[in-house]
């Protein structure tokens, strides 16, 4: 039989000894299932604790992708007949097709300028274009993506009869060239920050002030001319400012306009 070492036979024979030391062995039992009881105890508040908090933790600048909202009055143009399907609720994806373009399709979520710097890593030299098709999203991650964009020196495109909303003009406008089709719905509203309950009104106003500053900062290094942000700031975040295309060309917002023969604007 294998010998237990000094101590470990020491501790064992006195579990197992003799009745005149049962009083003891008997409280160190108990002090040992008290201990064991605690440690479970305590492992069960903090679990509850983390559930609490990835629960309430302050979401990003993100709104939920959904259809988009109907147009902000008679003067805007309408939406394009196709609503957004499966592909365009989920976060976005980038395929590179013939061309050089990189088809960057659905929601812009945290971690999607990551994941998009990734593909610029890897593809970078074939990539000429971003064509985009979303219905915005996180505005951090936008900007990150159009200043990509532009250090690149990629162009952008919005399709005909596709839509760029919310955040996604902030990566359309990273483009050295930009282009619009004769359908296309390129749309703003304000910044929509969240937080939690624990957020106080006067840092929720300052963290939009913040957002805001970095947006108007960002458009003024791309050339855009900075009415397009008062549009959005002047928009409930529930309705979209589509702008007609005689005014993406105006405020430097589109480069070309469905025909670049009849609508090239001056700028960058």
């Amino acid at each position: 039989m294998p010998q237990l070492p000094p101590l470990r036979a020491s501790l064992f024979g006195w579990l197992q000894g003799s009745a005149d030391d049962d009083v003891l062995r008997w409280l160190y039992r108990g002090l040992l299932a008290a201990t064991v009881i605690v440690v479970a105890m305590d492992y069960a508040d903090l679990q509850s604790i983390v559930s609490v908090r990835d629960a309430t933790s302050p979401a990003t600048e993100e709104p939920t992708a959904m259809p988009l909202p109907a147009r902000r009055d008679g003067r805007r143009p309408a939406l394009p007949p196709q609503l957004p399907n499966a592909e365009m609720r989920g976060r976005m994806t980038f395929d590179l097709t013939a061309n050089g373009r990189l088809m960057a399709t659905g929601v812009i979520s945290p971690g999607t300028a990551r994941i998009f710097a990734n593909e610029v890593a890897k593809r970078g030299s074939y990539i000429k274009a971003v064509v985009l098709q979303s219905p915005g999203g996180s505005v951090s991650d936008a900007l990150a993506m159009g200043r990509l964009i532009r250090e690149r020196k990629f162009s952008t495109e919005v399709q005909s009869g596709r839509y760029c909303a919310s955040a996604c003009p902030l990566v359309f406008a990273g483009g050295v060239r930009r282009y619009a089709g004769a359908n296309a719905a390129i749309g703003v509203h304000e910044v929509a920050a969240f937080g939690n309950d624990s957020m106080s009104g006067a840092a929720g106003l300052q963290h939009g002030q913040q957002i805001s500053a970095e947006c108007q900062q960002y458009l003024r290094e791309m050339g855009i001319d900075l009415e397009v942000w008062v549009h959005a700031m002047e928009t409930p975040n529930d309705q979209l400012y589509y702008f007609r295309p005689e005014e993406l060309l105006a405020l430097k917002l589109a480069t070309v306009v469905d025909d670049s023969a009849r609508h090239t604007a001056k700028g960058i």
